[in-house]
């Protein structure tokens, strides 16, 4: 048995398995598409101390190898390690992907009658009459009629004579899809544009078992979605290659809980992705979503299965996606309506989704009105200096002493800070701005603090210095109260549309990564959010995780996601000049009109 220490802290101890099997079992997600097999190249890691037997190098160059680099799913360790992880990779244990497991059980706890997952077990005692088939036999003691496929219809003689024709099937809505062997598991899987977060679910009980994230690999072709559709449009197999990246992260994603969790099998998968997303999953070319007038292949998907997904599961498998309002509103924010409940409320509420698109929606059980705006995908710490996901080692809340010129800063995990999630980003501008650091436009003011190192070459380069490792750039401050901006003037201008004011909002729901970290009064301070009282304002984090969650366990829950979807109007931002002003407007901090921020 041997120690393995990871550079961010992890210890844990190995022996016969693969580095990569023990990272896995620990709750360390390292990303692989070949499932192990040594033929990806994709989860390289570096030996620091110590020595493995490796038995392939693909993808390593002669280089890399000299400095330590192995494939950990070809790696056995041979003494004590000391390795190094790499500088993207994200725990299963990730505090913004726990998609409220809590709220969920409780739902039901209190209304068990909800519980109704959309796979479920059928046991039967079968009294066979010799004059019928057997499947004819089955499907009279089930009282229902049933399907089968040609695979388990070839197994069914034997399957039931084995089992003394005492059975337990697996059934989507009237399909046979398995003969029962393991727990019945599912899983619900949130495709972000930056991030993927999945939870296993165990649909007996009725709870999450585990969740695992990583970055969205598409990142490599485009941070967003306009990005990604040029891509698949512009490279004759480029539609292929973004699919196989999303793919990959799953099955990989998937691989990593389900060593954990050995008792049971995955029956059933539900997806929630913003439109785009949804298309590259399937391999729907979503060209025309970026050209007038924005128009998706399809707003409602067919139940297809894992073999249409190309997942590694068993090729029948139903596969459930959630419905979109748009091009620019997706199933992801149906699921997140669905979550808060705003849908089925007497009280007029607000829904934002902080996101790498920033999309709202205002309403009650009688109207919901929704749009997108292009927040930007620096709040989940893409195209930010030290921008990072909440993980450890991200600086999470920042608090600036102007009399001092001196700082406290809130490290996730109390570690050194390895960079900014976005709750320290929101932080950061507002101290800065409150206290004279920056001005009205966001701009760093050299003589106010010793923190600031100003670039003669390029303004955009000087900073605010944290630490050696950490900093914010007066680029990264321009990108903040852009994708501020633009959250803020599309809230103002659907409001504006509806004829509704602020002050007429009984409550604020935001949704998205960081949203549960963030603080509420410094959100407002540089004109991100609405200027309500705050505690109108409700934390959900990753809702179209919960969402995809609380449909796997319910198939009432599972139409009334439908229902959202068929009852949401799309407004088009794009198209107003209103948005246009109010987004110019909000390019200050906080507002150029003071007055909305007293």
């Amino acid at each position: 048995m041997y120690k393995i220490r990871t550079n961010r802290g992890e210890i844990f101890e190995a022996n016969k398995e693969t580095l990569l099997q023990s990272l896995q079992k620990h709750g360390i997600y390292v990303p692989t598409s070949c499932g192990g097999r040594g033929n990806c190249g994709r989860c390289k890691i570096r030996i620091l101390e110590g020595k493995v037997k490796s038995d392939s190098f693909f993808g390593i160059s002669e280089y890399e190898k000299a400095e330590g680099f192995v494939l950990a799913c070809q790696s056995f360790p041979k003494s004590d390690l000391q390795i190094e992880l790499p500088a993207q990779l994200i725990t299963v244990s990730e505090r913004i992907a726990l998609a409220k497991a809590e709220l969920i059980e409780n739902i039901f706890k209190t209304q068990p009658s909800l519980l109704s997952p959309l796979v479920e077990k059928l046991h039967l005692k079968i009294d066979p009459r010799e004059a019928l088939a057997d499947f004819e036999n089955l499907k009279i003691a089930a009282c229902r009629t049933l399907s089968i496929s040609r695979k388990l219809a070839a197994e069914l003689s034997d399957f039931l004579r084995q089992n003394q024709w005492n059975i337990t099937l697996v059934l989507s809505e009237d399909e046979i899809i398995d003969f029962l062997s393991k727990r019945l598991y599912a899983v619900a899987i949130d495709i972000g544009t930056t991030t993927v977060a999945m939870a296993l679910i165990d649909l007996e009980k009725g709870r999450i078992l585990d969740v695992a994230t990583c970055y969205n690999s598409q990142i490599n072709y485009g941070d967003d979605v306009i990005t990604r559709i040029v891509f698949a449009e512009e490279n004759p197999h480029g539609l292929n290659v973004l699919r196989k990246c999303i793919v990959d992260d799953i099955n990989a994603l998937v691989n990593t809980v389900l060593l954990r969790h050995e008792d049971g099998k995955i029956y059933c998968v539900i997806l929630s992705g913003n439109t785009t997303m949804c298309h590259l999953f399937w391999g729907i070319n979503p060209k025309y979503i970026r050209q007038e007038p924005y128009t998706p292949a399809l707003n409602y998907y067919p139940v297809w299965r894992a073999s249409d997904a190309r997942l590694l599961l068993e090729a029948q498998i139903p596969v459930y996606t959630f419905p979109s309002v748009a091009g620019y509103v997706g199933g992801d924010i149906v699921s997140g309506v669905l979550a808060s409940g705003l849908y089925n409320n007497e009280e007029l509420s607000l829904f934002i989704d902080i996101g790498t698109n920033g999309e709202i929606v205002i309403g009650n059980r009688e109207f919901l009105v929704t749009a997108s705006t292009s927040a930007g995908p620096c709040f989940e710490g893409s195209g930010i200096s030290c921008g990072m996901r909440a993980t450890q080692g991200a600086v999470e809340s920042f608090k600036y002493h102007r009399e001092s010129d001196s700082f406290e800063i809130k490290v996730i995990g109390n570690v050194k800070p390895q960079g900014i999630c976005g709750s320290g980003m929101i932080d950061i501008v507002s101290e800065l701005f409150s206290n004279g650091v920056i001005d009205q436009k966001g701009k760093l003011l050299p003589d106010r603090s010793r923190h600031i190192v100003f670039s003669q070459l390029s303004r955009d380069d000087s900073r605010f210095i944290i630490s050696s490792d950490c900093y914010i750039t007066q680029s990264d401050i321009d990108n903040i109260i852009r994708a501020k901006a633009a959250i803020y003037a599309g809230v103002s201008t659907l409001l504006e549309e509806m004829g509704i004011s602020e002050k007429e909002l009984k409550k604020v729901y935001i949704a998205g990564g960081f949203g549960e970290f963030l603080d509420v009064k410094k959100a407002i301070k540089i004109g991100m959010l609405p200027n309500l009282p705050e505690e109108r304002f409700i934390f959900l984090g990753n809702t179209s995780l919960t969402g995809a969650v609380l449909c796997l366990l319910s198939k009432e829950l599972w139409k009334a996601a439908n229902e959202v979807a068929q009852k949401m109007t799309y407004i088009d931002l794009s198209r107003s000049k209103k948005f246009m002003d109010e987004y110019i407007s909000a390019l200050f901090l906080p507002h150029t009109d003071w007055e909305r921020f007293k």
